[in-house]
């Protein structure tokens, strides 16, 4: 009997913003094994999001012990493992980098105020930050977060030794050293995009050394797993950990999207659309980003706030839909809504939803926005505000790829999140879009992407181009012409009324706030 070669396996490790998921993947994309955990969000004040480290460390650890587990039980040995992590996160440490305080998230808004007064103050100051680092000025980023610790929790601020970040603490956590990675720090508008180092302009003007932030190391580099670490996880001690990169540029090469011309849009707690590009770019309207993935290869793009937290808050707050009686009815929720949704036009019979529930990021970067549902006659219902969120976050999602259109040819555009789980919703943002949309094999983009940096690492593929024909095409969705134009109609009035209530915006925003 001849002796088959074993492939070599990666755990991709994919920290999000509520959960976290561990996965087991040969080079090819197959799945060995899987595990997931989830922990609080918390919001004890109007606009603040707050997570604390030592529950996501506990998560993260938990799923990779599971993982190590299951392999074993397969008689396989990981070859190391990958991390993934959320964007924008920022964690005041001391001298000992222990956290002071729990972290504030990406959907953090309480810097708004700051970020408004700055745009407003020192435009020619906020377009230069954008144009060197690739983030648009906005209350999202560890740059406007730092600023109101130093504003408003002076004694805190004069404490904080070291700026973090979910995943400097993790990869600390894992291998005893301080290191962040060249994707992450793009993303904290501190870093120069284009001589690859800490801006120290940046860090004068919030009032930071650069001796606080850790070294920045490219987002294929390694270090051995620390003997403590590797207890807790079931694995072996010195075992290759690789710092990795954001979910959000992650998840084009895990789905595949790693040519010219093709796009990922995701669509899971929020969205984003994302195109690879050769060097940094940034846009003269200042409606995108563009992060770094590996040594010469950055993602261009948009996220924007709103995406599947709307359809939680539909389900929850308007629905009604309680655990307890879908169980009852053996149903899931979202399916049931997806169905109600189906039932209603294209158009939902002129019922339009600006879904700004918590502000907005790309494009137009506006913590002060808030939800409207426009068109409310007598004759919508529940099932037409259901599909009513559907179209208004592909409006949305649209309004980003209408800005990335710029920056080169569509070729295709592949889909991932847990958007994917519902056909009608894919759907709507082909009809949206007017474009065919890709579902691939692998939707579990950036857990795969990870692990793809561990093989990049190892030498088992060359680079992310190498990703290209691993996942194929699932299903593809062609665009409902009729529905286009439908859309098309609606989209327009959508972003006119976004345009003509500015002043509305910021008024209720104020209201909500106490002003």
């Amino acid at each position: 009997m001849g002796i088959v070669k074993e492939r070599s396996i990666w755990i991709g490790v994919d920290v999000g913003t509520t959960g976290v998921r561990a996965i087991a993947y040969e080079a090819s994309g197959v799945n060995r094994a899987t595990s997931e955990a989830f922990y609080p969000l918390r919001t004890p004040h109007p606009d603040w999001a707050e997570e604390r480290p030592s529950e996501i460390l506990e998560a993260t650890e938990q799923v990779v012990r599971g993982v190590a587990d299951a392999l074993r039980y397969q008689g396989r040995t990981p070859s190391g493992i990958a991390l993934s992590t959320v964007m924008h996160s920022l964690i005041p440490l001391d001298a000992e980098k222990q956290p002071l305080t729990d972290m504030q998230t990406w959907a953090d808004s309480r810097s708004a105020d700051i970020v408004r007064t700055l745009k407003e103050e020192e435009p020619a100051l906020c377009r230069a930050f954008y144009e060197r680092t690739g983030c648009p000025m906005h209350a999202c980023y560890p740059l406007a977060k730092i600023l109101w610790l130093k504003r408003n929790r002076p004694a805190l601020f004069m404490r904080m030794k070291f700026v973090g970040s979910i995943k400097d603490q993790l990869f600390h956590a894992f291998t005893g050293e301080f290191l962040i990675d060249r994707s992450t720090a793009s993303t904290t508008a501190l870093y120069n995009a284009h001589g690859l180092a800490w801006d120290v302009e940046i860090l004068h003007f919030i009032g930071i050394a650069e001796d606080m932030l850790p070294p920045v190391v490219s987002t294929t580099e390694t270090r051995p797993m620390a003997a403590a670490a590797a207890k807790r996880m079931h694995l072996t001690a010195g075992l290759p950990v690789v710092i990795g990169a954001t979910d959000g540029v992650l998840v084009n090469v895990g789905i595949g999207a790693v040519s010219a011309g093709q796009l990922s849009a995701t669509i899971g707690t929020s969205g984003a659309v994302r195109m690879l590009v050769g060097e940094p770019r940034t846009d003269e309207a200042m409606r995108t980003w563009c992060y770094n993935l590996v040594d010469g290869l950055w993602v261009a793009g948009g996220a924007i706030n709103n995406g599947g937290m709307i359809l939680r808050w539909m389900r929850d707050n308007i629905c009604h839909f309680s655990k307890e009686q879908m169980a009852t009815l053996d149903v899931d929720g979202y399916d049931l809504m997806t169905m109600k949704a189906s039932k209603i036009p294209a158009g939902s019979d002129g019922l339009i939803l600006l879904p700004f529930f918590t502000g907005e990021r790309a494009p137009y970067w506006n913590s002060d926005l808030r939800g409207l549902l426009f068109g409310l006659s007598l004759n919508h219902s529940r099932s037409h505000m259901i599909r009513a969120v559907m179209e208004g976050v592909c409006y949305s999602m649209c309004s980003v790829f209408e800005a990335l259109r710029e920056f080169g040819e569509v070729r295709d555009i592949r889909a991932s999140g847990s958007f994917t789980k519902s056909p009608l919703w894919m759907q709507i943002l082909a009809d949206v879009l007017g474009e065919p949309l890709v579902l691939p094999e692998n939707s579990e983009g950036a857990a795969y992407g990870a692990a793809v940096l561990g093989f990049i690492s190892g030498g088992e593929l060359v680079g992310i181009s190498d990703t290209a024909n691993l996942v194929p095409p699932k299903k593809i969705y062609a665009p409902d012409p009729a529905n286009t134009k439908i859309y098309a109609q609606l989209a327009d009035i959508s972003d006119r009324l976004y345009h003509n209530l500015q002043k509305e915006f910021a008024e209720i925003a104020a209201y909500q706030a106490g002003h």
